[in-house]
């Protein structure tokens, strides 16, 4: 998010009205920074990367105006950018800018042996059945996960959690990148609740290949007065975004769904009419009267075809062929 506002006299950007979400299902760490010392409210050059920021003269820039990609309003003056040869239009923001006066600070290397507690709970409320990723009075404080030995201890380091989505953690402390672990519970209730237990599984959900918006980072400032006037440290944080994303799935087994997909199934491949007619056609005491009534008789007497044969031979023997008196 991007953008300046007026609060009275006093100019905000990003850092004032925008936060990282925290807790619930997001956990941030901070892995290297970008720091603006000493900032405060006042007028400087606007950095030479903002459109329509370059001039020569005043008249180049227009007074009160805002530029939602810029760093403040504009005073209507054209001033040298700190001390360079060139010129751009002057501003009224904390300054200095930050594109011009960030420090970069080392990654903290060390935060790969730092660890997250992820305590997670499913509920299956059409079976009453509540699990958990932890068990009995285990100490958290002294064990990590383990996927054979371990597997109620949600405590993961952040060495691990890059290693299993196949990130490398040095590249995650220089751009910063988002980490989605997702819990997967798959239980069949009708086993041991022991066989009911969470699945882990870790994959980078930005596109580290785009270099535009690959990376995770934000801004936040850090307050003091000085001589009655109030001061910041801009900080830019680049850092890892672990996103939580659980899924459950339960079952248990039941004769009446059971009977019901049963017949279901078998009246779609026509099983039931053959069953049911077997049935009536083998243990019902009236099977005659019932197979009667479901099946037609044919039947054939050879002194009746006789006679029809011999009709049909006797018309034969009478019938005049018209033809003879045709002329051809």
């Amino acid at each position: 998010m991007n953008g300046v506002a007026l609060s009275g006299d006093t100019v905000q950007d990003m850092v004032e009205y925008v936060r990282p979400s925290e807790g619930g299902d997001v956990i941030s760490a901070i892995l290297r920074k970008e720091v603006t010392h000493n900032q405060r409210q006042g007028v400087c050059a606007e950095h030479f990367s903002v459109p329509g920021a370059n001039c020569t003269e005043d008249s180049d820039c227009t007074p009160q105006e805002i530029d939602m990609q810029g760093n403040g309003k504009r005073t209507g003056l054209c001033v040298p950018y700190y001390n360079q040869t060139f010129k751009t239009c002057q501003i009224k923001s904390w300054c200095p800018i930050e594109e011009f006066a960030a420090v970069r600070e080392p990654a903290l290397k060390e935060a790969i042996n730092f660890t997250v507690f992820i305590k997670n709970t499913v509920h299956f409320p059409k079976f009453r059945v509540l699990r958990g990723n932890t068990k009995g009075k285990k100490n958290l404080h002294s064990c990590t996960y383990n996927a054979v030995t371990n597997i109620y201890c949600p405590v993961f380091t952040l060495g691990y959690i890059a290693k299993q989505a196949e990130e490398n953690f040095t590249e995650l402390c220089e751009t910063g990148g988002v980490i989605g672990v997702f819990i997967n519970w798959k239980c069949n209730l009708d086993l041991d609740p022991s066989e009911c237990y969470p699945q882990y599984a870790f994959r980078r959900l930005d596109l580290r290949k785009d270099l535009i918006s690959s990376g995770y980072n934000y801004r936040f400032g850090k307050y003091y007065s000085r001589n009655g006037s109030e001061y910041r440290s801009l900080v830019k944080a680049f850092g890892m975004r672990i996103d939580v994303i659980v899924h459950g799935e339960a079952g248990k087994f039941s004769i009446i769904p059971t009977i019901i997909n049963m017949v279901a199934a078998m009246t779609s491949v026509g099983i039931c009419s053959f069953l049911c007619d077997w049935i009536l056609l083998t243990f019902i005491d009236k099977n005659e009267i019932y197979s009667d009534m479901k099946f037609d008789g044919i039947t054939s007497d050879p002194s009746q075809e006789l006679a029809t044969e011999n009709t049909t031979v006797s018309q034969d023997s009478t019938h005049t062929d018209l033809s003879d008196n045709v002329q051809l």
